[in-house]
């Protein structure tokens, strides 16, 4: 079995170049990385061993960024199953980034209902997580719920969030109707 620091360093320099992507402040997908240009379903890159490791031998990342960046990279190219079996690893299920991840991989399954719980578990954590209240707005207008969007963006304005990407992301669904086109 891999070791946990070993995993964290590989993971840290898999994920070095996505890290300003975490704080979704850029309106770009994340930049597959070998874990999703070679790696098969059920797998992550490992750079000690240059080869692709099974998720449960897989050693985590030591920081909730590094984490949520493999996350998110995973989501975004479809491998949901395996973004969920890397999050049923992160070592504090309670931190608000690993529920908001939950809640967004969860809801891109099609579980919208389990999704909204993750993410009312991850706002009562930390009520100014912008990017819960950005995919949680999303989430009201995927199914027709425009005056709860609404309401997050109202939230995300009144906690300072004023340009970020979660306001920049909600107003433009809202004002053309489709939360799938800026779902990442």
């Amino acid at each position: 079995m891999l070791r946990a620091p070993a995993l964290a360093a590989c993971l840290s320099l898999l994920c070095a170049s996505q890290l300003g992507a975490v704080g979704m402040e850029d309106n770009a997908p994340p930049a597959p990385t070998a874990t999703t240009l070679e790696c098969p379903d059920g797998t992550v890159w490992d750079v000690e061993r240059a080869a692709c490791v099974e998720i449960k031998e897989s050693r985590l990342p030591q920081t909730p960024d590094a984490l949520i960046t493999v996350v998110r990279e995973l989501a975004y190219a479809n491998r949901f199953e395996d973004a969920l079996n890397l999050l049923h690893r992160a070592p504090d299920q309670g931190d608000t980034m690993v529920l908001t991840y939950f809640g967004y991989v969860t809801r891109k399954t099609g579980d919208m209902a389990r999704g909204l719980g993750y993410y009312d578990r991850a706002l009562t954590v930390a009520p100014d997580n912008l990017l819960a209240r950005a995919y949680l707005g999303l989430a009201y207008l995927q199914t027709g719920q425009t005056e709860l969007a609404k309401a997050q963006l109202a939230e995300i304005m009144a906690r300072g969030g004023a340009g970020s990407w979660s306001e920049r992301v909600l107003a433009q669904a809202l004002i053309d109707g489709d939360a799938t086109r800026y779902d990442y």
